[in-house]
């Protein structure tokens, strides 16, 4: 039964959650790849398209208790054989888990790590060390480990062992590093031999085909090469130049198609010319592999991964791109490709027939999926970050639960319908829902509610909410896509903070300002009121205005937790009066401009009023308000009294000079300060009697020297002595005085 979705309202799929709409009904979609792998799955699989549907049944064999498992083995008899290493000399361990999970320590190496492991058809197991290691050969059952390959001991003296191979005829085959050779040894022991050697920097996997081909993937170049084993000096041949540089796993299926995974960007190969003639010393550096320095270090390999096909003709052809995932490993089993990757801890099946498909069959409680091998009834997966070994079987799992991802509707809410899109009978599977109001579950939540078949799931009102599913084992059903209707409760606007700046005018229209500006902005000046820093309104750069004596500009930070759209008033009162009277409605802007000249001189209040009404009823609109601080509108100057200036006579040896007294008042604010000129001279700063200008009310008792001029004193009429009053808010008067 398909059911197709039917929303009323605002729909909000989840990858836009946290943009809210305005009002009414919101739908919480899950129903892509990328929002269904942020839940939790246990024997679920996820497939690109966003499908649920049951996974393979996951079981933990084993954990190490280390933190690296890099290479992984199994035999006929069902023993798996791990390949442990760690960051110190001597951690290289070989380690042998029986089908009844009884484990023995199978070999101990000097070495750092045991980088690839591989299982002779008599039983025996190889193991190589590396860096600077060695190859051993363990008996079946058990004792000291033999060396059948020391790179010291060749002419090109390989730093690095990354993969092996066996043949049927019990030959074994190398995969060495720094440089890139493909060693033989043959079957019994004996003097390794040179297969093949390229100027890549490693040779980092081998993968022996039925038909005795041995093929190899390169590090530094990418380049897959094939070369027949059975055929004495074969050469080898490079069947495909990969787009990316290296190569970390190959696998084959039944029709002979090969599958590679490519890793890391391609660059130019790093090792320096080696000098013809001097005595000019160099430094070569041998890096390793991108894949395994990001499996030690648990850090990403840039550009993700690729998956390629080598068609049994040879063509090649791009089967799947991965940006956030490595694959460390590839396996064919029961026509399916499998990829374990990191640093996710991720295993995926790809699908081979449609390019660009995959599912995600399961997560793993590790970060990486290092290695593959075969088991009886599924395929067993080692692990790094934590080391642990892990088993995928072929049949589905008992029990399939998903468990989506913590949504936040950005506020209380009730919960409503849930939809679905799923086939199969709604008895195939079970969905559930919970709510809470903090947002770990494991904090106070709501029971589990069975979801009805009509989508009804009574949970509690609350900010957050979470689904899961539970597909019943034997059954076709998948989901495709699940809805969860909300309705946020509508919560008043908060006014967050308010700017009062007299002297300060936006600009008309919204042009460019004059060049002389004032920043209004937050927080306010100091000896202003404390500001409130508050983040979810972003636009808080200060707002350029023209400076403007006769004008008032305000401004304001507000936010709703609904995210409606808001309208403002502003409104005023004179401190002391009661009641507050409408300066402007309907402003949709965050900041208001007006004349001073309408409110007479005085200290006020503004008081902003936000309102959700645009996007609600009357009935239903809420209102959030904030007062300011106290603020002065004052455009009247100073009213100077009469100014008395009289000359008084020079005396032996000193300049005439002239006495003035001043008495000025002002309504509104005190006396800022007042500078005099005699003569047309320079403005002089003139200080109050008692020298601070605070008050309302100054008295100037000062007397000026008049300067020497051209004209003689003595023959001077008169002089003219101006005096200029200014208040707080730089309203001047002048008063000028004529002496004779």
């Amino acid at each position: 039964m398909m059911q197709r979705y039917l929303v009323l309202g605002c729909v909000a799929p989840v990858m836009l959650a946290g943009a809210m709409c305005a009002q009414g009904t919101k739908l919480w979609t899950v129903d892509r790849y990328d929002t269904m792998e942020r839940g939790s799955t246990d024997g679920v699989a996820i497939r690109s398209d966003g499908r649920l549907e049951a996974g393979p049944e996951k079981s933990m064999l084993y954990d190490t208790g280390k933190s690296y498992v890099w290479s992984l083995a199994s035999d006929r008899g069902g023993n798996r054989y791990l390949g442990l290493g760690g960051t110190a000399a001597g951690t290289g361990v070989v380690m042998r888990v029986a089908p009844d999970g009884k484990t023995v320590k199978l070999l101990e190496t000097k070495e750092l790590a045991v980088q690839a492991l591989a299982v002779a058809p008599d039983g025996s197991v190889f193991a190589a060390t590396s860096p600077d290691g060695k190859v051993y050969r363990t008996a079946a059952g058990g004792g000291a480990g033999t060396v059948i390959f020391d790179p010291a001991t060749t002419e090109e003296k390989p730093k690095y062992l990354w993969d092996l191979a066996t043949g049927r005829n019990g030959d074994v085959y190398i995969a060495a590093g720094a440089p890139a050779v493909v060693y033989r040894v043959p079957a019994g022991g004996g003097k390794a031999e040179v297969l093949f050697e390229t100027a890549d920097q490693h040779i980092r996997c081998l993968m022996m085909a039925p038909d005795g081909t041995l093929w190899a993937g390169s590090d530094g170049a990418g380049v897959i090469y094939r070369i027949d084993t059975k055929a004495a000096g074969a050469k080898p041949f490079a069947a495909y130049a990969a787009p990316r540089r290296e190569i970390t796993s190959l696998t084959m299926d039944e029709a002979g198609n090969v599958y590679a995974a490519g890793v890391g960007a391609r660059a130019a190969m790093p090792l320096p010319p080696l000098p013809v003639t001097g005595n000019v010393g160099i430094t070569v550096t041998f890096a390793q592999p991108g894949s395994s320095t990001a499996a030690g270090a648990n850090s990403l390999v840039p550009d993700g991964s690729e998956i390629y096909r080598i068609a049994k003709d040879g063509t090649p052809a791009r089967l799947l791109a991965m940006k956030d995932d490595v694959v460390y490993a590839l396996a064919f089993r029961n026509g399916t490709l499998w990829a374990a990757t990191g640093n996710r801890g991720r295993v995926y099946r790809v699908d081979v027939g449609m390019p660009g498909r995959f599912t995600d069959v399961a997560h793993l409680e590790a970060a990486q999926g290092m290695a593959f091998a075969p088991a009886r009834d599924g395929l067993l997966v080692a692990t790094s970050n934590s080391g642990k070994l892990f088993q995928l079987g072929d049949a589905a799992a008992k029990e399939s639960v998903y468990t989506s991802e913590v949504f936040d509707a950005q506020g209380y809410s009730q919960w409503g319908r849930v939809e679905r899109r799923a086939d199969g009978a709604a008895q195939n599977y079970e969905l559930w829902l919970r709510s809470g109001n903090v947002e770990s579950p494991l904090m106070g939540w709501s029971d589990w509610v069975r979801v009805g078949v009509d989508g009804a799931g009574t949970v509690p009102p609350g900010r957050f909410a979470q689904w899961k599913v539970v597909l019943h084992p034997g059954t076709p059903a998948g989901i495709d896509a699940v809805g969860l209707n909300y309705l946020t409760r509508n919560v008043a606007p908060i006014l967050d903070e308010i700017v009062v700046q007299p002297g300060a005018r936006m600009a008309a229209g919204g042009g460019t300002p004059a060049s002389t500006t004032v920043q209004v902005a937050f927080p306010q000046p100091p000896g202003a009121a404390p500001g409130v820093s508050f983040q979810p309104d972003a636009n808080t750069t200060p707002l350029t205005a023209q400076k403007d004596k006769g004008s008032v500009t305000a401004r304001w930070l507000a936010h709703d937790d609904n995210g409606d759209d808001l309208v403002f008033a502003v409104w005023y009162r004179g401190v002391g009066e009661q009641n507050w009277r409408l300066l402007k409605d309907k402003i949709s802007d965050r900041f208001f401009s007006f004349d001073s000249s309408l409110l007479p001189d005085g200290s006020y209040e503004l008081k902003v009023v936000g309102s959700d009404a645009p996007v609600h009823e009357d009935s239903e609109a809420l209102t959030g308000e904030r007062v300011s601080q106290v603020f002065v509108v004052d455009t009247t100057p100073p009213v100077p009294g009469a100014l008395t200036a009289t000359l008084v006579p020079a005396a032996v040896g000193t300049a005439p000079r002239i006495h003035a007294v001043l008495e000025a008042h002002d309504a509104t604010s005190p006396i800022a300060h007042a500078e005099y000129s005699l003569d047309a001279g320079p403005w002089q700063y003139l200080e109050p009697v008692g020298q601070v200008s605070d008050s309302m009310a100054e008295r100037y008792d000062f007397t000026a020297e008049i300067p020497k001029t051209t004209t003689p004193v003595a023959d001077a009429k008169e002089h003219v002595i101006a005096v200029r009053i200014y208040d707080r808010y730089e309203n001047m008067a002048a008063v000028k005085a004529v002496v004779r």
